[in-house]
């Protein structure tokens, strides 16, 4: 499978999701030498400056943004995290939000300055929260898609056991049969196209992810510590609007972690999306898009 073309499927994405298509939109790859010595890349949606800022999570990319990205309309920036995507890998393999959260400052500080909002999924979620206790100048608002401190490996038991698996595949089909059994909650069609934009083919005609497989971004150190340590008190310290949407069909977040994170942090607002897996841009785009454009909508 050759010709890979990052922006050729966006119309199988507006399709999919019911959206109009007027034509290819205004979309470029862009990238930055940042202060540790490599490259983050990221997509940059529209000409005017950003007014969104979006983070993946683990093992994703920022084209899982895009169908949100579509629906929106808006300009925006979709970040590649270290070790994913097109941004390089670190050479400690340490993708913990707290390790991230620096570089993901520098990138918004060049790409997104004034940018109305910062929404995280999963791990991006959480290096967004660190974001907004870190760097308050640069998180005005604060989206949070399906991710909370509390997540723990029993929570996130098959996300892990996705990440745990092959590093390589004697072809696509291998790997799309892979994907598909572990995303219920997808179209196969969706799954292509992601898998297109996260995994690359090797000269052998094997494929491998684009994403880091080593295992830095595991949930407890070698000493046993947590990945999240801390994060709890760093979401005591946000002060902006928050909005933490929350999958409906399946979670990583459970009620006594939604109490928490209410407990820690008032001016949070949680909504479930019904019928979304914990990929909610993936499985319900345009209902996210909708959260979003509230989230803009609040006064700061």
């Amino acid at each position: 499978m050759t010709g890979y073309d990052e922006f050729r499927m966006l119309v199988d994405n507006a399709a999919e999701a019911g959206l109009d298509w007027t034509g290819p939109p205004a979309v470029e790859r862009c990238s930055m030498s940042c202060s540790d010595g490599l490259t983050v890349r990221g997509l940059r949606w529209g000409a005017a400056p950003p007014e969104l800022v979006l983070l993946h999570g683990g093992a994703q990319n920022a084209h899982t943004w895009d169908t949100v990205a579509l629906a929106l309309g808006i300009p925006l920036v979709a970040i590649d995290l270290p070790g994913h995507g097109q941004s390089d890998w670190r050479p400690d393999h340490d993708y913990r939000p707290g390790a991230m959260v620096e570089v993901v400052a520098e990138a918004v500080e060049e790409w997104a300055p004034g940018a109305e909002a910062v929404v995280g999924m999963s791990l991006g979620g959480l290096t967004a929260l660190c974001l907004a206790a870190d760097r308050p100048d640069l998180v005005r608002r604060l989206g949070i898609v399906d991710m909370t401190p509390g997540t723990d490996r029993d929570k996130s038991e098959s996300i892990i056991d996705f990440m745990s698996g092959p590093d390589d595949f004697d072809d696509f089909e291998a790997m799309l049969a892979y994907t598909v059994g572990h995303n219920p909650h997808r179209t196969e069609e969706s799954l292509v196209r992601g898998l297109l934009h996260n995994a690359r083919e090797l000269p052998d005609g094997r494929w491998v992810w684009r994403w880091d497989p080593m295992r830095g971004w595991k949930m407890t150190g070698e000493d046993g510590s947590s990945a999240f340590d801390g994060l709890w008190d760093k979401l005591g310290q946000v002060s902006c609007p928050v909005r933490l949407w929350l999958a409906g069909s399946w979670s990583v977040v459970d009620d006594a972690d939604t109490r928490e994170f209410l407990n820690r942090c008032p001016q949070a607002v949680v909504t479930t999306v019904e019928g979304a897996g914990h990929s909610i841009q993936g499985s319900r785009p345009v209902e996210l898009a909708a959260l979003i454009d509230d989230l803009l909508a609040v006064g700061c």
